[in-house]
């Protein structure tokens, strides 16, 4: 418990200023991140990092995370996602040239993963940028609310499991007192900061971005028990890999675009 707290101080007394910077310094954090996301999913596999189809991987999940903007020296008709799908091809044809010691199921993994960590991160600092500090910390207090309100609950009250096969501590009552606690800190925090819809409305957001965020959790207990591992990584002592601690908000913050906030 001593080194979570004091990991958990130190990355918060280093994302907390970057997020509150925004601008270039989150652009670039994210993408750090998505690069250390991406070498997590490596090392699940047992993989090599020190890889041609790592390092094109790597320059294909930046190019997802960063803006537009990063790439105006190209035609203005070629986007990230075709940069995208040109480093997809090289990846494949790896397979080709290395007579299938990289195969198309490494390949695919390759470019889920990428895409996976690439566009979760991508929103991370589209939202900070683009929606504003105050709407990236709503939905970062509800994913941490969800988070702290499922364990405590859960300890108190947990019979019922909620999904055995992928992540047996998890039960319904930490589940649903994970998302009473989220709708509780949305509501207070939305008295100071309104976003761009009613109360009635943000409300009904936060229900089902707490439900999105508890489902991003779920994915990652599925990969990481289908690889046979605790943590994603180690970078985190106490706390895992990157993975662990951004599993939920890889999935609620890219869809945070499909709700107009950014």
């Amino acid at each position: 418990m001593r080194q979570r707290i004091i990991t958990a101080v130190i990355a918060l007394a280093i994302f907390v200023p970057i997020l509150v910077a925004g601008g270039v310094w989150i652009e670039i954090a994210a993408a750090v991140l998505a690069v250390i996301g991406l070498s997590e999913f490596y090392i699940m596999q047992k993989r090599i990092i020190v890889s041609p189809d790592f390092v094109i991987s790597t320059v294909a999940v930046i190019a997802l995370v960063f803006p537009k903007r990063y790439f105006n020296w190209l035609p203005a008709t070629i986007s990230q996602l075709d940069i995208f799908f040109l480093l997809t091809l090289v990846l494949l044809l790896i397979t080709v040239f290395s007579k299938n010691r990289t195969n198309f199921d490494d390949m695919s993994v390759n470019t889920l993963a990428t895409l996976y960590v690439g566009m979760g991160f991508h929103a991370l600092a589209s939202v900070r940028n683009e929606a504003g500090l105050d709407t990236l910390f709503l939905f970062l207090l509800i994913v941490w609310s969800t988070d702290t309100g499922a364990y405590l609950f859960g300890r108190k009250f947990g019979k019922h499991k909620l999904w055995p096969a992928i992540s047996p501590n998890k039960t319904w009552e930490g589940s649903i007192g994970g998302t009473l606690l989220a709708l509780m800190v949305a509501l207070i925090y939305l008295q100071f900061f309104p976003q761009i819809y009613s109360v009635f409305t943000m409300m009904a957001v936060a229900l089902v971005f707490s439900i999105f965020g508890q489902l991003g959790d779920l994915i990652e207990s599925a990969y990481k028990r289908y690889y046979g591992v605790k943590d994603s990584g180690k970078i985190l002592p106490g706390h895992g890999g990157i993975l662990d601690r951004f599993d939920s908000l890889l999935v609620v913050l890219p869809m945070l675009h499909f709700f107009g906030f950014f």
